[in-house]
């Protein structure tokens, strides 16, 4: 009887939950864009369990985006709102002084001259003090370790007279290779919140990216990238350091000399500098993009060590654990997860934490020997990013939530998500990706499909819930469509082998990553082969303009800030270098792979309606490359449509309402043509009249895609065909080269699905493969009238 009541209890207490989940609102649009995102988080040097924490707001009425900093106090649970103007910069806090960079909202676009400021803040007076250091922008800065002086870089300025005299000679002309100027460091001593005394210490060529300070405050060791921030030669990326103890101006030692790019500089307590290279380069060979590595470098000697050199996935952050005396933390990705990873010395094995599923970010150390409590930022698909802390790092699951910014979407029903695998049909490659059901719809069928593609290449798809922009996913999916984010070849997380994939077949590979993904997805009945579209930003924008010249399967598509070619793109990047690994060479180098690989070539294929989105100020994917993408479009009568965010650079940083109009636009996209199946969907054989091909003889021609053994065999099976279909030996049909003068032909080229037209009313037709369709029948499934006779089970066809 007890039992009986016990089952009772529970079937109970799960219905109520379940009804709990059913009685949830959905996300409005409006509360989508108004989630917080946390920028950084900065503990207190001072062993006090004190937290700076810096999020992302948007002002709609001023059209800005705000960043807010505060002062977290885990013993009382205190929050102070220490500015709303904070920037991009982290915060450096040195005993009761908290050193920042402000955002000037003010500062005109291309204004010279204008005084630049280090704010200092004081925890004892709640006073924000400006500190002028000059004209120039700040690059970073740094305190140091045993006094009050601040390290900063700046480009080195100009004298008034040489100023003077370059306006003179040159009026408004720019010589474009010489207007860059190198950084210098400079040291300014501190005393009573006011500068006492500013000194430079070094002029050098480069741009310094990044600065520490040994713990004896004796050496400054830095990073240099360019001078133009053009990343042309891998060369100006290293490591150097700097003796304090001489007076200056000092001369740098260079520490390194590789072709890596050094980022996220920590100082171990055994003197030993940690940093980690980002899919950018090799600590001991020639150029190459892996995932995520975690290095250390003996600043005596040299020596370069590779950290949890056993983890195949990719290391997106790690933590010194009490300075290094109880090893590394890292955060670590694998697969749709990223996670917390222990490594006690560089010889020992790594171990993962225990802790929650999902996505672990920013995670931060507090000060003391016998310390090893952290904070972190952890979201998964249906809990919102919150910053937590831990007394023991070994303790994850035991955590407190310590802020309450997103406590909205937690009374939201969510999209649910799941990891999703299925097999690249071409060499047997397993491919991941995450699927996202629209609210009330987990792992129903037949849904409406969008294919939400992620840029990179070198970046991945995982548990997580950050909406915004970018990662619109959870909106276009509470809209009513599964969303489907694929981590194709060249995506981190799946070994350094699978990264590589994409090289060479910089689109080509990746696509039918993708495409076999939507295959495995009709198969198993999950997705409406009817309703299927496609999107995605930057590098997902690269890949869906490819795409729609492959298939016409999608019925919309969206691009956002995607190149449609190559060779352009390489020289208007301000990363030409990857173009350069990517391909194996310059485009004069290997132009037959800058074509073969550029979508431009192919736009003939193209039907699919495209939704263009363009930043006006981007450099990283130039603007222009998208209105070659519309024109390509337009002139092909392809429904198109292209929006300029004006005054926005790649990542949309400046104007919430961009972002918010982007997703708006996109969703009204797909609203309008994603349910309209663009023949030859609507077109497969019944008889259909006037479609016959003239007097039986069909011209063709191959696509330049199509190796000649394939050829070859393509014509060996129009001749069998021929054959086959002759009556007493006289032709129905008859093939023939195309000639210059033939207005109907087909056109065979190599694409991923088997599709034709029917007969000959499209010229060129299209065969994708080859099919029989381009002769005058639809097949027999395809009948107007097929459901008034049988009843398709789309759970059993296998595509």
């Amino acid at each position: 009887m007890i039992v009986k009541h016990l089952s009772l209890i529970v079937l109970l207490f799960i219905s109520l939950n379940k009804l709990d989940v059913l009685s949830l609102p959905t996300v409005t649009f409006d509360e989508f864009f108004n989630y917080t995102t946390f920028s950084s988080i900065t503990v207190s040097p001072n062993n006090d369990q004190s937290i700076l924490i810096q999020t992302t707001h948007h002002v709609w009425e001023e059209n800005i985006n705000e960043e807010h900093l505060y002062l977290f106090k885990l013993q009382d649970n205190s929050k102070t709102l220490i500015t709303k103007q904070a920037s991009s910069f982290q915060p450096q806090w040195k005993d009761n002084l908290i050193a920042l960079i402000l955002a000037d909202s003010s500062a005109k676009p291309n204004q010279t001259n204008q005084s630049q400021y280090i704010h200092l803040y004081s925890l004892r007076t709640n006073e924000m003090i400006p500190i002028s250091i000059g004209t120039e922008h700040v690059h970073t800065f740094i305190w140091s370790t045993t006094s009050m002086s601040l390290y900063f870089a700046t480009r080195t300025p100009q004298s008034t007279d040489a100023r003077s005299a370059h306006e003179n000679e040159w009026k408004d002309v720019i010589d474009y290779r010489e207007q860059y100027r190198g950084d210098t460091i400079y040291r300014a001593d501190i005393e009573n919140m006011t500068i006492v005394k500013i000194e430079p210490l070094v002029n050098i060529s480069y741009s310094v990216h990044e600065m520490i300070c040994s713990s004896d405050g004796r050496q400054l060791i830095y990073s240099t990238e360019p001078a133009s921030s053009q990343m042309e030669n891998i060369v100006d990326n290293e490591l150097y350091s700097l003796d304090l103890t001489k007076p200056s101006p000092l001369i740098p030692v260079r520490l390194t000399n590789n072709t890596a790019v050094e980022k996220n500089l920590k100082w171990s307590a055994n003197g030993s500098i940690f940093f980690t290279v980002m899919s950018e380069g090799s600590v001991d060979g020639e150029y190459e993009e892996m995932q995520g590595r975690l290095y250390s470098l003996n600043p005596n000697n040299g020596r370069i060590q590779h950290w949890a050199s056993q983890f195949t996935g990719e290391i997106t952050n790690y933590v010194l654990l009490q300075g290094d005396r109880q090893g590394v933390a890292i955060l670590g990705q694998l697969g749709t997860e990223v996670q917390v990873y222990h490594q006690q010395s560089i010889d020992a094995v790594i171990n993962k934490l225990m802790g929650w599923n999902g996505t672990y970010e920013k995670m931060v150390t507090f000060p003391g020997d016998n310390s090893s409590a952290i904070a972190f930022i952890h979201s998964s698909f249906e809990k919102p990013q919150e910053v937590y802390f831990v007394d023991r790092i070994d303790q994850l699951n035991a955590a407190r939530q310590i802020t309450n910014e997103n406590q909205l979407f937690t009374e939201r029903n969510l999209p649910k998500g799941k990891p999703y695998r299925w097999t690249n049909k071409d060499d047997g490659t397993e491919i991941e990706g995450i699927l996202l059901y629209p609210p009330d719809k987990f792992e129903q069928k037949n849904l409406p499909l969008y294919v939400l593609i992620h840029g990179g290449p070198h970046g991945a798809d995982v548990n997580t819930f950050q909406p915004d922009w970018y990662s619109c996913g959870p909106m276009i999916a509470t809209e009513g469509w599964l969303v489907f984010e694929p981590n194709y070849r060249g995506s981190t997380g799946y070994g350094d082998e699978f990264l590589q994939g994409v090289r060479f077949q910089i689109v080509s590979r990746p696509a039918r990553d993708i495409l076999f993904g939507v295959d495995a997805l009709i198969h198993d009945g999950i997705v409406d082969p009817k309703r299927l579209t496609i999107g995605g930003y930057s590098y997902g924008a690269y890949l869906t303009n490819w795409i729609i010249t492959q298939t016409t399967r999608f019925n919309a598509a969206l691009s956002g800030a995607g190149a449609p070619e190559h060779v352009a793109d390489w020289g208007l990047t301000d990363i030409p270098y990857t173009s350069v690994y990517m391909f194996g060479g310059y485009p004069w180098q290997v132009p037959h792979l800058y074509q073969a690989e550029a979508a431009i070539f192919r736009m003939d294929k193209v039907r699919t309606p495209t939704l263009i989105i363009v930043p006006a100020n981007d450099i990283r994917v130039a603007a222009s490359e998208n209105y070659i993408l519309e024109r390509a479009l337009h002139s092909r009568n392809v429904p198109s449509k292209m929006i300029i965010l004006p005054g926005e650079s790649h990542l949309i940083p400046n104007n919430p309402w961009h972002g918010k109009i982007k997703v708006r636009e996109e969703i009204k996209w797909l609203q309008k043509y994603g349910d309209t199946c663009i023949p030859p969907c609507s077109e497969r054989g019944v008889a259909r009249r006037g479609a016959a091909w003239t007097n039986g003889v069909v011209p063709y021609e191959f696509d330049s895609d199509i190796i000649p053994w394939l050829q070859e065999l393509v014509i060996s099976v129009m001749q069998k065909m021929e054959r086959l279909i002759a009556i007493e030996n006289v032709a129905c049909v008859q093939f023939r080269p195309k000639l210059p003068n033939d207005q109907y032909y087909i056109q065979i080229v190599q694409g991923l699905d088997c599709f034709s037209y029917v007969g000959q009313g499209h010229s060129p037709h299209v065969v994708s493969l080859f099919y029989p369709d381009y002769f005058s029948f639809y097949h027999e499934q395809s009948r107007p009238d097929r459901d008034n006779y049988i009843r398709v089970l789309y759970e059993n066809i296998a595509f």
